[in-house]
């Protein structure tokens, strides 16, 4: 069974590899997709740089929480995990997920309105469901790191 801290040197790997693939996609693919709807269907030539811009904030959402994801290997390497750095990494992923379903939820109700079939609209009500739950999840996760830091901090006292 791998250990917590055998898996923190793969799990590192694995985020510069997503944050890498994050760039590609901000700066390569969806601007050149949105480039490329826009010369294929003229009719929908005025969305294109209203959705770069939204999926590329989408990504730089992604992207602030996996350097906060990584901030918080680094202080669970140096035993410092009940700490309020931590709580203030934990509180940036908060952050990136409120503003990253904010958003979604104005695009969503602006697609529900206007779209024709049903597809869409589900899809994206799906979509927010789901980063809502995960924004809920780190929101329990951030109460328990908060209650095991005080924990922590009242048993070295008592030490």
């Amino acid at each position: 069974m791998m250990t917590a801290r055998r898996a923190v040197l793969p799990l590192r790997v694995l985020l510069v590899l997503l944050f890498g693939l994050l760039v590609v996609l901000e700066t390569v693919s969806l601007p050149g997709q949105f480039a490329h709807l826009a010369e294929q269907r003229p009719d929908l030539a005025h969305l294109r740089w209203p959705l770069t811009a939204v999926t590329v904030f989408w990504v730089v959402c992604a992207q602030v929480v996996v350097v906060a994801t990584g901030k918080l290997l680094t202080l669970f390497e140096q035993d410092r995990v009940f700490s309020d750095g931590a709580s203030r990494w934990v509180d940036v992923v908060l952050w990136a997920i409120g503003a990253a379903w904010a958003v979604l939820a104005v695009v969503s109700a602006r697609v529900a309105l206007t779209a024709e079939d049903p597809a869409l609209p589900l899809l994206l009500l799906l979509l927010l469901a789901g980063v809502g739950a995960l924004g809920l999840l780190v929101v329990v996760a951030r109460a328990l790191l908060r209650q095991a830091t005080t924990l922590r901090t009242d048993l070295d006292a008592v030490i």
